[in-house]
């Protein structure tokens, strides 16, 4: 294992148990939607690649397929063989992977997905090389990404509450184009899908919606959501960190009117094609 590599596993095993707790419970409303776009059905074969803890996953095990799950962290692949054990599913293999370099052979997979996951990757026209490449001839590959960072609430709720309390706080540069975002442009996603050699490529667009009741929830989804958001905040002092989820408070209850859970949106792209 490269440097790089054990840095990344490292990274992601820190906020294993915060991403299952706060995170995946989040994401499976568009799980549902890119399966239903996939055509997933009992006794295919599915590939989950940088798998997280099952948000994808678990709702292909319930459609009656037979899952792979792999991603990079073993704390993510413990956490996600938990979470299936809990919730009575017993049709997934969860494996520690590296999606850029896949243990596994050609043509085996119906269908291959990865939900905000191989968006990540540094090399993302290798790990969609592997997708295809262990996927069926006729199968179809799918990835799951974020859309305009601008119109990603979230973040700009985040971001907005940080230089509230911090005038110094550089924020998430977006020049280089961070990875999260490196597909953001259906175009760009397209492009990709297209140089993978894949075809009848077809981009739908989505609205995510995500529900926080307090700062202190959404501070810790954000927290927990990717290592970058750590990084972010690394010089920071605990009184500004307090601060910021104060600030957060206020921004989500006047989203909400008063009362309630605010809703937060944010565009997701859903790129699949047939090799």
């Amino acid at each position: 294992m490269t440097t790089q590599q054990q840095q990344t596993q490292d990274a992601w095993d820190t906020i294993a148990a915060g991403y299952d707790e706060f995170v995946t419970p989040t994401h499976r409303p568009v799980s549902k939607a890119a399966l239903d776009t996939a055509g997933l059905h009992q006794g295919m074969r599915f590939l989950d690649v940088a798998a997280g803890t099952g948000a994808l996953s678990l709702p292909a095990a319930r459609l009656g397929a037979d899952v792979v799950a792999t991603d990079i962290s073993p704390a993510m692949v413990e956490r996600l063989e938990a979470r299936a054990k809990e919730e009575g599913v017993s049709t997934i293999e969860a494996r520690v992977m590296d999606g850029h370099a896949l243990d596994l052979e050609d043509d085996t997979f119906d269908v291959s997905g990865s939900q905000y996951g191989v968006m990540l990757f540094p090399d993302l026209p290798r790990a969609l090389g592997e997708m295809v490449r262990v996927t069926k001839p006729g199968g179809r590959i799918f990835i799951v990404v974020f859309g305009n960072p601008k119109e990603v609430e979230f973040l700009g709720f985040f971001m907005r509450a940080m230089y509230a309390v911090s005038p110094d706080f550089e924020g998430l540069p977006l020049d280089p184009t961070p990875l999260p975002f490196q597909v953001s442009d259906p175009r760009k996603l397209r492009q990709r899908l297209q140089e993978a050699g894949l075809e009848e490529i077809h981009v739908e667009t989505v609205t995510e919606e995500l529900e926080f009741d307090s700062g202190d929830q959404l501070w810790d989804w954000v927290m927990n959501s990717n290592p970058i958001a750590g990084a972010l905040v690394v010089d920071t002092t605990e009184e500004q960190r307090i601060a910021a989820r104060k600030v957060l408070d206020r921004m989500l209850n006047e989203r909400a009117g008063g009362s309630g859970s605010a809703v937060l949106t944010q565009p997701v792209h859903i790129g699949i094609g047939t090799k």
